[in-house]
């Protein structure tokens, strides 16, 4: 069965790059290196360049076919591109010839500066704190770009079209069908209700800031990978970042906040929702996984996936996240 990348091969992937870079005197040098992704697919691609006997290397993101329009991903670069101005640390398109995105045999690519370091859980408060000054400029440059065309983070679009989505679409083993049925939707009233009490205002922010889209070069966070930039409340950037106990992660919320009033307000109003958005997080992806499962490498990065067991523990993984809606919001300390 055909699939969104199956014409992407290694020389596609070459002589889209050759096509671009060329005119810049510069060309690949055959090396290249997929990196982990599964939204999109992403190289590391060697570059040589005439008259230099120091090849370097790029990073090449080619985007999913038929996700994004050409608007939408135009608003992620300006994003990144404002930022960069604002010199913020982000991983920002290179421009070449005033564009950020190209097209080659019919896939749409950018191409970014590789950069080095290391990712990682947060540990220490001092880093926290960075990461809310960091996050502060971040909403702060967000206020100021165009983010109509970019998607939006809602209970009915994390949660109940993603539960209609795969109710709809057999993924379920048959016999568990009922529950999660039955959880899926309490769980998905639950969410809505919260929300209502909270009236969250939607603005643009990064949208996935987990450790993994954090690379750490000498004592800096570089954040990475705003392809799922979304108009969501802003506590979405701040709570992927907390971990541990409930202690732990008082101390790393205060440490956050104290960073980020440097710039902005602290969305402290924003807490009870850190619940909901981890429950709107737990259901759409499942969705995810189910709307990608044609594509090959994701049936070999998740085998685990549209099996009874994976069901049955999201069907449990749901009633506990239930009961975590009910539970004592984090409180600034």
């Amino acid at each position: 069965m055909s699939h969104d990348y199956d014409r992407l091969t290694p020389d596609t992937v070459l002589n889209a790059i050759d096509s671009v870079l060329t005119a810049q005197g510069s060309f690949t040098s055959g090396h290249q290196m997929a990196l982990n992704s599964y939204e999109n697919r992403v190289y590391q691609i060697g570059i040589e360049k005439e008259g230099d006997d120091q090849p370097t290397s790029i990073i090449a993101k080619f985007y999913r076919p038929n996700r994004w329009s050409d608007e939408t991903i135009l608003q992620e670069h300006e994003f990144t591109l404002e930022a960069q101005i604002d010199e913020i640390p982000v991983i920002a398109p290179l421009v070449i010839d005033g564009k950020t995105l190209f097209e080659f045999e019919g896939y749409r690519f950018s191409l970014f500066p590789r950069q080095g370091g290391r990712s990682g859980q947060i540990e220490e408060l001092a880093d926290f704190e960075q990461m809310g000054r960091l996050l502060g400029r971040l909403h702060q440059t967000a206020n100021c770009v165009e983010s109509d065309a970019r998607p939006s983070m809602t209970p009915q679009t994390f949660s109940q079209d993603c539960r209609q989505y795969l109710l709809e679409n057999d993924f379920i083993e048959p016999d568990l069908v009922p529950a999660y049925e039955s959880v899926s939707l309490d769980l998905y009233n639950a969410i809505q209700a919260k929300w209502d009490d909270n009236q969250p205002k939607l603005r643009l922010v990064h949208g996935d800031l987990h450790a993994g889209n954090l690379i750490w070069y000498q004592k800096q966070p570089f954040m990475l990978d705003l392809d799922d930039c979304a108009l969501a409340p802003r506590i979405q950037d701040i709570w992927m970042l907390l971990h541990g106990e409930r202690d732990q992660m008082q101390g790393q919320l205060a440490a956050i906040a104290r960073g980020y009033e440097l710039f902005l307000p602290f969305p402290a109003h924003e807490l009870p929702l850190i619940e909901v958005l981890r429950s709107m997080r737990l259901m759409h992806y499942s969705a995810w996984l189910a709307k990608r499962w044609e594509d090959p490498a994701f049936k070999m990065a998740f085998p685990w996936f549209n099996s009874a067991r994976y069901w049955s523990e999201q069907i449990q993984n749901l009633r506990e996240q239930l009961f975590a809606l009910q539970e004592p919001q984090l409180q600034l300390i």
